[in-house]
């Protein structure tokens, strides 16, 4: 080989040294999100930059042809590689990643089974020939359709995940900002070497500038890595968490060097985020009062700090945790400083208040009694929204309920008891699945004893509530019988609590005076017969004719 020849293939020598270079570094790094396809990216690259100095050193046209091919295999690297880098390294959020993925090796496979099919289409290589020139012959052939759209769909994909880089670039501390900057010209040059061989535009003897191009990106990649830590100091869910957060945050990895930092913890030190990223924790923090150079060698721990600013004590809580990677390997620590000086000025006033909210708790009753009923009828409408057939039941019921009550003089108190058990009555039927409680058509023997456990659902979810004491009759026995045949203790006659006989009541002449999908709402006659012949049955006959008296008055 001459001199002329070797200073010739010297350059693309070095763009292919640099690119193994930087490949050996990503890969040392590859636990980095997105370094894995970083890594995939380079290796292309160096394959092209491989196959572009043996293209040079073929003399036939058949050898020429094969390396250049290889050239083409090693492109389809950037085209999968450099848009799954992209969307890892950026954070930006895609529907179905495995899918997505599996589809950006079509088009790569189709051309591919063209390329190793050239042989009978011609649909690559166009009238190839050699064109002699100093100090290497050139392999040239014509651009056909298939080779423009296969630029084009490259360049969409490139441009695609050069735009998600943007984006990271405009949400980002300088030190990122400028790190993404590196990365997208470092892709973004490549690219333009293609555009120049596309439109015949040549920098050197040979036609392809992409070796040339390949060159300086390697360069400004390499700068950025020496000056700049790229995959060293790299972004941790900066959006996610850095900036929705007002505490002062700081990252270290596990050389106790910062990683990160965000806006509030640098107000408190009162530096740039340039001065402070990839500097020891010891070094940033040593005046620091928060306590985080001593806490560099623990994974968890939590303390707190108080320190004056302007003639006023702060305080603050410091909280340490650990990161892992993928491999679950711990990475670095989060140190979280959270600002309690509200809640140590709150103890103090705390201390001196007791009395005063003993007070306040008192005059607050009657609104907390309010809200609880609140609460009740919360819970009713849940049920409701379970079972759609009974919607509006439990408002209705407990309206009867109530009427009846006063109407037989029971005391007020009593019938507040009385009204919050009515609204509570079916609670027990959150224990039932939804497949038995929706069920369309008869229940088996096995699903009946189910639902007969509603009653004692209740009983045990109710009786913890104290305030709840007085309303647990209804929801416990209202399904008992007059006669003795109910469940779910066989109670009868007066052993019934009378809120309970009074709901029976109140419960059966509802559910059978309104629609359901099994059946029509029957009239009141119907109604009121079958209270009649069920009395002394299953009803107090007592209730029943105290019902009946108020529905011909019109009063229920």
């Amino acid at each position: 080989m001459t001199r002329s020849e070797i200073l010739y293939l010297l350059p693309y020598l070095g763009s292919l040294a640099l690119s193994l270079g930087i490949l050996y570094y990503a890969w040392q790094r590859r636990q980095v999100k997105g370094v894995n396809a970083y890594v995939w990216y380079v290796a292309g690259q160096a394959l092209w930059v491989f196959g572009f100095i043996f293209e040079l050193l073929s003399l036939e046209m058949a050898g020429k042809i094969f390396w250049d091919g290889f050239q083409w295999l090693a492109g389809l690297f950037y085209v999968v590689a450099f848009p799954v880098f992209a969307v890892q390294y950026s954070e930006h959020p895609v529907k179905n990643p495995r899918r997505l993925f599996r589809l950006s090796f079509v088009v790569p496979v189709l051309f591919t089974i063209l390329l190793m099919t050239d042989n009978i289409h011609h649909l690559i290589y166009a009238n190839p020939r050699l064109i002699p020139e100093t100090p290497f012959p050139e392999l040239t052939y014509g651009f056909t359709w298939l080779i423009y759209g296969y630029a084009l769909y490259s360049y969409a994909i490139m441009f695609w995940g050069t735009g998600l880089l943007l984006r990271r670039f405009f949400r980002t501390h300088d030190l990122y900002r400028t790190q993404t900057a590196i990365i997208i010209f470092g892709f973004l040059i490549p690219i333009f070497g293609t555009i120049l061989t596309l439109f015949g535009i040549q920098i050197a003897p040979q036609r392809d500038a992409t070796p040339f191009t390949s060159v300086i990106a390697n360069l400004v990649i390499a700068w950025g890595l020496f000056r700049y830590k790229l995959f060293e100091v790299v972004p941790i869910g900066r959006d996610k968490l850095f900036e929705a957060m007002v505490d002062p945050v700081v990252i270290l990895d596990n050389q106790h060097m910062v990683v990160d930092i965000n806006s509030a913890m640098l107000a408190l030190l009162n530096q740039r985020a340039e001065d402070v990223i990839a500097q020891p924790a010891k070094q940033v923090f040593n005046d620091f009062p928060i306590p985080i150079k001593l806490y560099t060698h623990v994974s968890y721990a939590r303390t707190e700090a108080t320190f004056e600013v302007r003639g006023k004590d702060v305080y603050y809580e410091m909280t340490v945790w650990p990161l892992y990677n993928s491999n679950k390997e711990m990475t670095g620590r989060i140190y979280i400083s959270h600002d309690i000086t509200a809640l140590k000025e709150l103890e103090r006033e705390l201390r001196d208040l007791n009395q005063d909210l003993e007070y306040r708790v008192r005059l607050r009753t009657q609104e907390l009694a309010e809200a609880y009923d609140t609460t009740l009828e919360g819970w009713a409408k849940a049920l409701e929204l379970r079972d759609k057939e009974t919607e509006g039941h439990s408002r209705r019921v407990t309206e009867t309920t109530v009427a009846v009550a006063r109407a037989m003089d029971i005391p007020e108190d009593e019938v507040e008891d009385i009204r919050r058990g009515a609204i509570l009555h079916d609670i027990g039927k959150m224990g039932i699945p939804d497949e038995i409680l929706r069920k369309q058509g008869s229940l088996t023997d096995e699903e009946r004893q189910i639902v007969m456990k509603h009653p004692d659902t209740a009983f045990d979810l109710l009786k913890q509530v104290p305030f709840l004491k007085g309303a647990l009759d209804i929801p416990y026995c209202h399904h008992e019988k007059w006669d003795g045949s109910g469940y779910p203790r066989g109670l009868k006659r007066f052993e019934i609590p009378l809120s309970a006989r009074i709901f029976a009541v109140a419960d059966v002449w509802d559910a059978l005076s309104s629609d359901r999908p099994y059946r029509k709402a029957w009239n009141k006659e119907q109604v009121a017969q079958y209270l009649i012949n069920e009395s002394g049955t299953h009803f107090d006959p007592h209730v029943v004719n105290k019902f009946l008296g108020m529905m011909e008055k019109g009063e229920i």
